[in-house]
């Protein structure tokens, strides 16, 4: 199946195509146009004419939005089953993340329907009295997005939705990966009255495509989602733009030996292994008191043997593969550089694209399995003696996304909230949670903004201050 991209309202194809193909078994999924530089400058052109026509008013943007989520959630199947395909995600996340989205447009068009500004108390200042101020938020200007693969729909509609409400038109690149769910979001959109040149979805790689969008002089903002190397690239590439990231994480859960050790091991199986890992929150680095450490390892072991693993299309898959074979291959080599240090490992055979899900116990903290982002079907289960230990082992790391903190005692959890160096701190909850609405990002590595849609408007706005003298 062929699927074009879209350049201002029209399909495009190009003389070469990239294959879109399952991670499960390699089955073809469709195929996409692999564009280049001279597609992306004609898509940025037919941006900014959608935005010089300044005929797409708030209370537009907003009716757009709640049309796409409820076509969205009366198509829920279809969207997750594409998902599942091309992302190998496990139906029934594909179609967590189905509904995750509707909700995202549904509070995106809540902020196209509020957007304002506010009053400047002039006569605060003597040099201002007599005078009325006021502050309009106006659209940034055209918007490069690029959006990563383990989240095709949800994170496209991050910054397809706020981008709307902001009155921004979008130059899209989705991960080549996993492009078809962006491109039927966009198609979405059109049928729910979006003009259908409002957004332009550029597909192929990164050279081709990612880098002639973020080094364009017409886009004034870049939103990104993906890894630390290549957003660190971006911002290089594009000094003089708004650059926003959202990167990498190793998210640590410090449980107290006061916790509910059933919740804790039914949160952490679920997060830690859910689409295999590849979550950018995904529950990596267990920190647990020594007085529970060797009961909970014992039940986090017996838990995740229970973990099904196959087919992302079987209902009763709970974890698939990872996106590439190359991708398991290094989850692998870290594993196997864990035993080869003295570390416990359960699980982690690989098969294919497939990691069996894997327990590490106590690995010296310098190697990758602990340091980096995994990525994978992977937690590692770590001892310490006190919460201070605790919270300098959890801080101790180039990120700082999300961290969750087990515990019955209030003082502790306010401790874990004052002192964890995160974007956020997830009480009685593992890091992988994140609801979207939230203030979603991270401090360091993790990333420089906020995500959400009243978070990710502001961003995409700027404020223009006006006076009026008497």
């Amino acid at each position: 199946m062929q699927v074009p991209a879209r350049i201002g309202g029209r399909p495009v194809s190009a003389g070469e195509w990239i294959e879109v193909l399952s991670p499960w078994d390699a089955a073809p999924v469709a195929r996409v146009p692999a564009l280049g530089a001279e597609h992306v400058a004609e898509a940025v052109a037919a941006a900014s004419a959608a935005l010089a026509r300044r005929d797409f008013p708030q209370y537009r943007r907003a009716e757009v939005l709640d049309r796409a989520a409820e076509l969205l959630a009366e198509r829920t199947e279809e969207f997750a089953v594409t998902i599942a395909r091309e992302a190998g995600k496990p139906i029934r996340d594909a179609r967590a993340e189905t509904a995750r989205c509707v909700d995202t447009l549904r509070f995106a068009a809540v902020e196209a329907r509020k957007l304002g500004g506010e009053v400047i108390p002039m006569d605060a200042s003597a040099s201002g009295a007599g005078r009325l101020g006021f502050a309009l938020r106006h659209p940034i200007g055209v918007i490069a997005a690029i959006s990563p693969f383990n989240f095709p729909l949800n994170l496209v509609a991050h910054k397809l939705g706020p981008a709307i409400a902001a009155g921004c038109p979008v130059v899209l690149k989705p991960a080549e990966l996993t492009p078809v769910s962006a491109i039927r979001l966009v198609d979405l959109l059109v049928e729910a009255g979006l003009p259908a040149d409002w957004i332009s979805v550029v597909t192929g790689t990164g050279p081709d495509a990612g880098t002639p969008l973020v080094t364009h002089p017409v886009p004034a903002l870049v939103t990104f989602t993906g890894s630390v190397p290549v957003g660190r690239r971006i911002q290089e590439l594009a000094p003089h733009k708004r650059v926003l990231l959202e990167l990498g994480s190793n998210a640590p859960v410090i449980v107290e030996p006061d916790a509910d050790l059933e919740r804790v091991v039914a949160g952490i199986r679920q997060g830690g292994f859910s689409y295999a890992g590849q979550s950018c929150i995904s529950t990596q680095r267990v920190l647990a008191h020594a007085d529970i450490y060797d009961k909970l390892l014992h039940e986090l072991i017996n838990a995740v043997k229970t973990l099904r693993v196959g087919d992302p299309l079987d209902e009763d898959t709970e974890v698939g593969p990872l996106i590439s074979e190359a991708a398991a291959i290094r989850v692998e080599a870290w594993l196997t550089a864990a035993k080869n240090a003295g570390a416990g490992v359960t699980g982690g055979e690989r098969h294919g694209t497939t990691i069996t899900p894997a327990v590490v116990a106590d690995p010296p903290r310098h190697l990758d399995v602990y340091r980096q982002e995994v990525f994978g079907p992977v937690i590692t289960v770590t001892p310490y003696s006190s919460l201070h230990e605790a919270i300098g082992f959890a801080n101790d790391s180039d990120f700082g996304l999300q961290a969750g903190v087990f515990t019955a005692n209030l003082a502790a959890a306010l401790r874990a909230a004052r002192e964890l160096e995160f974007g956020g701190v997830l009480i009685n909850q593992v890091p992988t949670f994140r609801a979207d609405q939230q203030p979603y990002g991270g401090l360091k590595d993790a990333g420089n903004t906020r995500e959400g849609p009243a978070y990710a408007v502001q961003e995409m706005t700027e404020l223009r201050f006006v006076m009026v003298s008497s």
